[in-house]
């Protein structure tokens, strides 16, 4: 029974790949909101101002700061998830912005996305969590670094061929 649950459980490598592939699927969507929301560019080209004047129709407090807020969280947030830097600390900022959008805005609207209903940001809310609870996997900007620079020069890229 042992090695049966060990032929079903994911290997070491699996979850790494696993990890990354869903730091792309909040990160992606995250980084071009904010890019949108911050540099008025891409898909959603709202920019500061009408992020601000957008968020002042929804009785937001001091809109303005709020709109600066979520805009460099999600355009930088989303840059460090995709480089696998802060990324419980970041994940975490992500799904209270996005409980937050769900609250504020797309519940009324019923759950299609579509319709600007909950589907998107409910799930972008729960993917941060899951990756606030796990933290970024092994592939990330930091561990290549570290790996390349504790390689001495010269080594063999195959760590079993040392002699």
């Amino acid at each position: 029974m042992t090695s049966q649950s060990t032929a079903n459980s994911p290997t070491e490598t699996t979850t790494h790949w696993s990890l990354l592939v869903v730091r792309l699927a909040l990160g992606v969507p995250i980084l071009i909101s904010g890019v949108g929301k911050v540099l008025a560019i891409g898909p959603k080209p709202m920019g500061i101002s009408g992020f601000a004047g957008f968020l002042a129709s929804l009785g937001v407090p001091l809109p303005t700061v709020a709109a600066w807020g979520v805009g460099l969280l999600e355009l930088v947030g989303g840059a460090l998830l995709l480089a696998g830097l802060t990324v419980r600390v970041t994940s975490a900022l992500i799904a209270i912005d996005m409980l937050v959008a769900t609250v504020l805005y797309h519940l009324p609207n019923g759950y299609p996305a579509a319709s600007g209903g909950v589907e998107l940001t409910l799930t972008l809310c729960l993917v941060a969590l899951a990756l606030a609870i796990t933290g970024p996997g092994a592939f990330t900007v930091r561990r290549a670094l570290s790996d390349t620079e504790r390689r001495p020069s010269g080594a063999s890229q195959s760590r079993g061929t040392d002699r």
